[in-house]
């Protein structure tokens, strides 16, 4: 082929590859569509992406730095960093972490050393979904982020700080994005509605209140979710007579079909919920408390990990306030064994009941008080009254001055039991409401008494000549 129609050749193939750009772009979904391409067509995040704020500034200024994005999916990681490749000179490159390998990342850091030392220019390396890369993966591209060859932008769904080893998180600042409010969710689907070129702005679309109320409540802001019902309701809703597309809530319903809950059981969601169910149990909220539960057996969470929460649940925060809400937990969990889904919702949702309403004492943290006081201590010896007489007690007196509590009046007599350095040491501290209510005015009363003993004993044990010698 002679040199002249090289160029001829290229311009060729330019021209087929912008065809099959646009072919791409008319076929594409409509979330894929209505990207934002810039800050201004941006929906949410004004925390973040508000006039005056740090990551807006920077993105304006084009001095971006090392950056994570996290957020749940359809909050506009994606969509964001494909803002800051259309406003930035630097070089950008994509990389999706679940498809790249070791071969990807080399090349992506061998290309970003060449424009870097032959023209000056800086390389963005967006990874998409970065927590899926590895140790070793994350590894490999630390000492290239810290010596600004490469500038990383990260977006991931779950906790960066938690996925993303911890050297690369403190070389990066860590924006949240979080899920679009209902207005925000509105902007979108209007604007899709609105757009002529990539949207449905040529079409005559009735699309009514309550059908956008619909989605704009179950899609749990994520936007692809709303352009994607969207989309599947103009797509495949004849129109009228006159036209018109009429979108109402019987087709919104059909077109989006079930809520799509936010859950993941492996990831921040699963958590995040869980800790949302324990927080509203130990509130007292009832109705807090079965919504949680509800949304995690509904996202088809393992209701045996649910009544292994509340079995804890019983003992670290209802605890001795109601000791029988331990036995009912258990009682519950062995009957769903028995009777399994769905009617174990039932004793899912008794113990749940129970668990709420019961009154509330962590009394039993006085076990890890009792923990730290082991760990700490040099030598705590066991009071000569309690050792084991079986064996030596003619011997050494091992067990002498024992008092048998079974024989005095209300089977309890004052004497030590705790060693003798901590003597007077409460490591259980009774609440005041419930049956442990009960008990508080009791055990005060009978500390007492064992102190005032300790006190006792102590004078007793002191020889005369001591007694006569303090006297003096």
């Amino acid at each position: 082929m002679s040199p002249s129609r090289k160029p001829t050749d290229r311009s060729a193939l330019g021209l087929f590859d912008h065809a099959r750009e646009q072919i791409l772009s008319r076929s594409a979904p409509l979330a894929d569509r209505m990207r934002p391409r810039t800050l201004e067509e941006f929906f949410g995040q004004e925390h973040i992406l508000g006039p005056g704020r740090l990551l807006r500034r920077a993105i304006e200024a084009d001095r971006i730095s090392s950056l994570i994005l996290y957020g749940p999916p359809g909050t506009g990681k994606t969509t964001l960093a494909r803002v800051i490749a259309g406003r930035t000179a630097a070089e950008f490159v994509s990389i999706n972490a679940v498809l790249a390998g070791v071969a990807d990342i080399r090349k992506a850091i061998e290309g970003a050393k060449a424009r870097l030392g032959g023209e000056g220019k800086r390389t963005i390396l967006f990874v998409d979904e970065v927590h899926r890369f590895n140790k070793s993966q994350q590894d490999a591209l630390l000492p290239h982020v810290e010596n600004g060859t490469l500038i990383l932008i990260g977006a991931t769904t779950e906790n960066p700080f938690f996925e993303v080893i911890r050297a690369l998180v403190s070389r990066s600042r860590v924006f949240e994005l979080r899920v679009l409010s209902k207005d925000n969710l509105r902007q979108v689907a209007h604007a899709a509605l609105e757009d002529s070129e990539r949207g449905y702005g040529e079409r005559s679309v009735d699309l009514q209140e309550e059908a956008l109320a619909h989605w704009v409540e179950v899609v749990n802001g994520d936007a692809r979710g709303i352009l994607n019902a969207l989309e599947l309701a103009v797509e495949t809703t004849p129109p009228g007579e006159d036209g018109r597309i009429r979108i109402d809530r019987a087709v919104a319903e059909e077109s989006i079909q079930k809520r799509a809950v936010l859950y993941d059981k492996d990831g921040d969601a699963h958590y995040d919920t869980t800790s949302a169910l324990i927080k509203s149990l130990r509130g007292s909220d009832p109705d807090a408390a079965l919504y949680w539960m509800a949304k995690m057996v509904t996202a088809g969470e393992d209701p045996r990990f649910l009544f292994r929460r509340m079995l804890i649940f019983a003992s670290e925060d209802v605890g001795m306030a109601d000791p029988r809400a331990l036995q009912l937990v258990t009682a519950a969990a062995q009957a769903f064994d028995y009777v399994g889904m769905p009617e174990g919702r039932f004793h899912l949702a008794q113990a749940c009941l129970y668990l709420a309403t019961a009154p509330k004492s962590n009394s039993t943290m006085g076990f890890f008080s009792a923990l730290e006081a082991v760990e700490k201590e040099v030598h705590g010896e066991v009071p000569n009254p309690l050792k084991d007489p079986s064996r030596d007690g003619n011997s050494l007196g091992h067990g002498k001055g024992y008092l048998y509590p079974h024989a005095y009046r209300d089977h309890w007599v004052p004497q030590q039991y705790l060693p003798d350095n901590l003597q007077g040491h409460q490591f259980y501290q009774p609440g005041e409401i419930g049956f442990e209510g009960h008990l508080k005015e009791l055990l005060e009363e009978r500390r007492r008494e064992q102190l005032k003993r300790a006190d006792c004993e102590k004078v007793e044990r002191e020889s005369p000549a001591e007694r006569v010698e303090e006297e003096a």
